[in-house]
């Protein structure tokens, strides 16, 4: 775990509603990408640990028999659960509330387990070697997350940015200057290190990925209000009392930024390492 901080049930409380409008989506074709490297042909199985809203398990969800969603949050869980009905995929979609601690949970095995941007919030050594240990032989770990060394393009947006450095200013003034994460804060932010947890739990690899983005995403205000909220230090329940005064001062920073109230952003480009389950006895102490 991060040194110094407890997970807790209200990380994201209140943020579920907002994802699936305010986080900038994965690149397209991350799907087609993996179906041609891994040769998935629709007949596996796949576990998303901390799958927020089913963001990326509905995006892999035709590569694969079955699709397990595991999340802590019973919002996300809800929410996973709308979106797939709207995407016509509940029949193949099962949606868990449970910590990643807490697995296997008799949840069978899997031909691939995937982490998007949810490692870091876990016991890392603990859930490695226990997925690991969910994986069929010849199994696969998917790491995935925005792609953060895309080098910038040079066109011009047809609108402005929103304006991130007056929001975390805003964010600080409401919240403090240390970084809030649930009922705790995290001064040094969230920890990397991936490879060696994933080596030392019994992996091999990885191989990389990588989808480029760079396509212009049109934005309205209340989709940057949506992407505010939907952060974990800036998710709704910490503003408390000061919530709508929040959101109005917000309101207020994207009026000045761009009166017309659309903004123009870049999707980013996805990064995947695929990591490969050692056979028995293959992990690293």
């Amino acid at each position: 775990m991060i040194d110094s901080w407890e997970w807790d049930e209200t990380l994201f409380a209140g943020a579920a509603a907002y994802y699936a409008r305010g986080r900038l989506p994965y690149a397209p074709g991350l799907a087609e990408v993996l179906a041609e490297a891994l040769r998935l042909d629709g007949r596996g199985r796949l576990l998303d640990v901390g799958c927020g809203p089913g963001t990326v398990a509905l995006t892999l969800a035709d590569l694969f028999r079955e699709v397990v969603g595991v999340d802590p949050d019973a919002g996300m869980i809800a929410e996973a659960g709308r979106q797939a009905e709207r995407a016509g995929l509940a029949g193949r979609t099962r949606w868990v509330r449970a910590r990643a601690e807490d697995l296997p949970a008799g949840l069978g095995t899997f031909t691939a387990v995937s982490f998007a941007q949810s490692f870091h919030w876990m016991d890392r050594d603990l859930v490695a070697a226990t997925v690991r240990d969910m994986l069929r032989p010849g199994g696969v770990l998917l790491h995935v997350s925005d792609l953060k060394t895309e080098p910038p393009a040079t066109e011009a947006l047809p609108d402005p940015a929103p304006p991130r450095a007056a929001i975390d200013d805003l964010v600080r003034a409401y919240l403090g200057p240390v970084r809030r994460a649930g009922r705790g804060t995290l001064p040094q932010g969230t920890p990397g290190g991936e490879a060696a947890v994933f080596t030392r739990a019994g992996f091999s690899g990885p191989e990389r990925y990588v989808v480029p983005g760079g396509q212009a995403l049109a934005r309205d205000h209340d989709d940057v209000v949506a992407a505010v909220f939907s952060m974990s230090f800036s998710a709704p329940h910490l503003f408390g009392p000061h919530r709508a005064a929040f959101e109005a001062d917000l309101r207020q920073v994207l009026q000045e930024a761009s009166p017309s109230g659309r903004f123009s952003e870049r999707r980013p480009g996805t990064e995947v390492f695929v990591w490969h389950k050692r056979p028995s006895g293959g992990a690293v102490g």
